[in-house]
């Protein structure tokens, strides 16, 4: 196993995610605990000493089966992260309560590692709002040795990472960030680590192969890279781009079986970064991905002068490409949250008024008609 410094102590490179755990059947919350326990058993025999879980993973069930999972080891033989659930406005207020439960959930007195859960733009003015009083109450259980390193993971652009480390950036100890292949230029996560540089926060990774996606391309770009390095599995080049970003200190994966688990600790043996080559191949990778569904606006703006609703069109054609992308994912809907409802795609009449001066012709009125039934549909969207 690689291990990075983190302060007096070293992490195991792999971190352990425990929002994809086995389930029985199908119901998300009915976690098979046999099989996740032979899983944690095998990843802490080969090395992996990081396990992350959170308040909403499994449907609330993550805390109290990574409870049990570790219980037979000793406590000071791994180190374990949760996080305070602000992706969910009706939290804010309850972080005291929150908290006491999540330490019960566990079966621990003390969090490793405790995160400011999805720093995004639906939460980011209550994230910042002192009335609420969380980042005092954190830092009050870091004082009291309850919580030993504070950080938080974010979803939101740059302007809300900005916002967000103007106020506490110099409290945040680690920063966990979506960065992988795709989204290196995608979701522009390379602007987002030399942000964290910039205040000498380490980097955790969340969402390494994208919810699996990386893990399973299409076969001519699975025999491609598979010719190029005959030993490696597809979902090890995601994690060997990574190994060749030096701030990234821990990278976690949420492994849903033994298969998944063996793979990734024999990536983990060895630090094996993609050379230039290997890197323009999986960009080209993920020119493909994007590209399939990517509608080319460059953001002239000429489409804004003449919205009759005054709708940010270039931001919510942004938002539909990565919507569409991750097929129908999280971050668009939750982004829209912080909408007033009159700037939505659902408040454009279809006047085709934009459509007359867009440079790319880009069929904006049939993008926004599609983009308000998927949000309809989006569970993230009604919550």
């Amino acid at each position: 196993m690689i291990y990075k410094k983190f302060g007096d102590i070293e992490l195991s490179a792999l971190g352990f995610g425990t929002m994809r755990l086995p389930i029985k059947g199908e119901d998300f919350a009915e976690i098979d605990l046999d099989a996740a326990q032979e899983m944690v058993d095998l990843a802490i025999e080969r090395g992996v000493n990081y396990f992350d879980t959170a308040w909403g993973y499994h449907n609330g069930q993550s805390e109290i089966a990574v409870g049990k999972l570790l219980k037979k080891y000793l406590r000071d033989s791994f180190y374990l992260a949760s996080k305070f659930p602000g992706y969910d406005l009706a939290n804010m207020d309850k972080v005291e309560e929150i908290f006491e439960k999540q330490l019960d959930k566990c079966g621990v007195r003390y969090f490793d590692f405790y995160l400011f859960h999805n720093v995004c733009e639906m939460n980011i003015d209550a994230y910042l709002d002192e009335k609420y009083g969380i980042f005092e109450y954190l830092m009050k259980q870091k004082q009291d040795g309850r919580i030993r390193h504070l950080g938080f993971s974010g979803h939101g652009d740059m302007n809300v990472l900005r916002r967000f480390l103007e106020k506490y950036g110099k409290y945040m100890e680690f920063g966990q960030l979506q960065i992988n292949y795709v989204d290196w230029e995608f979701q522009n996560a390379k602007e987002k680590v030399e942000l964290l540089k910039s205040y000498n926060i380490p980097v955790w990774v969340m969402e390494p192969v994208r919810g699996g996606k990386l893990a399973s391309l299409a076969p001519e770009d699975e025999k491609k890279l598979k010719s190029m390095r005959p030993g490696e599995s597809v979902a090890a080049w995601a994690f060997r781009f990574l190994q060749g970003i030096p701030e990234v200190t821990v990278t976690l994966s949420g492994m849903s079986d033994m298969a998944q688990v063996k793979d990734n600790l024999k990536t983990f043996e060895t630090e094996k970064p993609l050379d230039e080559t290997e890197l323009k191949t999986v960009f080209d990778i993920a020119d493909k991905i994007t590209g399939r569904v990517k509608l080319p606006c460059t953001a002239c703006r000429y489409c804004t002068e003449h919205c009759p609703k005054g709708l940010d069109i270039p931001e919510i054609i942004k938002l539909y490409n990565e919507h569409r992308s991750t097929e129908d994912g999280f971050i668009a809907p939750m982004v829209f949250k912080s909408y007033a409802k009159e700037k939505l795609p659902s408040a454009c009449v279809g006047c085709k008024s934009c459509e007359k001066v867009c440079p790319q012709l880009i069929k904006i009125s049939d993008m926004m008609k599609d983009f308000s039934a998927r949000l309809n549909e989006s569970a993230w969207f009604k919550k």
